[in-house]
């Protein structure tokens, strides 16, 4: 006696890669943001930080946290529940995320070696869950 299937076959599409290195950004974005944060404030004490600039890059970093945030939460939800578009939203943030990363590494007032350290850490991150997160929406597609 043969039991027939009904509705969505049970093929698994969500990536484990793309899932960890989710989960490892979650606990390097918390690392990142409290160092540059405190970095921001060492250089506000130590050099002549013009205040205009000081509100920019802080705002800049408060921003890239929101960003980081809904970021991680679509890219989690799309990769667990197999959806595209929460996914895709999740790639498009990260282009957004790519592009302050960049700012903080050369457009900032003043950059520390710690500052490129750590920013070029998050770009390859970024890199990396970039392409799992096309190869993932791939796998949806099919």
């Amino acid at each position: 006696m043969a039991l027939s299937r009904r509705g969505k076959s049970s093929l698994v599409l969500s990536s484990v890669p793309l899932q960890v290195l989710l989960y490892l950004n979650v606990a390097y974005y918390v690392f990142y943001f409290l160092a540059t944060l405190l970095m921001i404030i060492y250089k506000s004490q130590v050099l002549s930080y013009p205040n205009s600039n000081l509100a920019l890059d802080l705002g800049l970093l408060f921003i890239m946290a929101i960003l980081e945030f809904l970021r991680l939460y679509l890219g989690t939800k799309g990769n667990l529940t197999e959806e595209e578009l929460p996914l895709g939203f999740s790639l498009f943030l990260t282009a957004g995320n790519i592009i302050l990363s960049i700012y903080f590494i050369v457009w900032e007032t003043y950059i520390l070696r710690a500052d490129i350290i750590i920013n070029a850490i998050l770009l390859v991150l970024y890199g990396l869950e970039v392409i799992l997160e096309l190869f993932t929406i791939a796998a949806f597609f099919r």
